[in-house]
């Protein structure tokens, strides 16, 4: 595997090394021992995963306070544009994000810490999304921001006519109400 260090610490991409042959493929998404080497220890205790279709932009999103979750994201099938925004109030980086394309053809991985929003868009027809976690879903220490936060600008690579979603994230609100979340 190959880590691949972003401009906001913590962020890093994994490329797996992939051994391809007349059958198909074969690699190894996921060995602590390789994650522990390049200084990510989290113990993952929940997989998630979602389908979605074209312009479906789910995000931005994360627990705050002791729920907080690190994740490990891949995609499946199809291709995402995958989003990570450092919301640590102490961080240099605080208010900037990480936009990486995943996709079942790259197969590259994208590992967030703690202290970050999360959110993807859909860029193929569909695609199946599945992420690691290393912490419970708590529903009572969920917290979003819109999508669309000016503050921020992601770029979804959506049209703004086409993009999809939900009342939650319609009505979430902007970086200046995240909470106090330190380093």
């Amino acid at each position: 595997m190959r880590f691949i260090k972003t401009k906001i610490d913590g962020v890093v991409i994994v490329e797996p090394r992939v051994f391809p042959d007349a059958r198909g493929y074969f690699f190894e998404s996921y060995n602590a021992d390789e994650f522990a080497k390049n200084g990510i220890t989290n113990v993952f205790v929940q997989d998630n995963q979602s389908k979605s279709k074209y312009g479906v932009v789910r995000g931005l999103h994360c627990q705050l306070g002791e729920y907080a979750q690190a994740k490990l994201v891949r995609v499946l099938q199809g291709t995402v544009l995958d989003v990570a925004v450092d919301i640590r109030h102490n961080s240099p980086t605080f208010g900037k994000y990480v936009s990486v394309e995943l996709s079942d053809e790259n197969m590259r991985q994208l590992f967030i810490p703690r202290g970050f929003l999360h959110g993807f868009s859909v860029l193929s027809e569909t695609a199946v999304f599945a992420y690691k976690c290393d912490n419970f879903y708590h529903p009572d220490s969920e917290f979003g921001i819109r999508y669309d936060d000016a503050e921020i600008g992601v770029d979804w690579k959506i049209p703004a006519d086409k993009i999809l979603t939900s009342e939650k994230d319609r009505i979430a609100k902007g970086l200046k109400d995240v909470p106090y979340y330190g380093r």
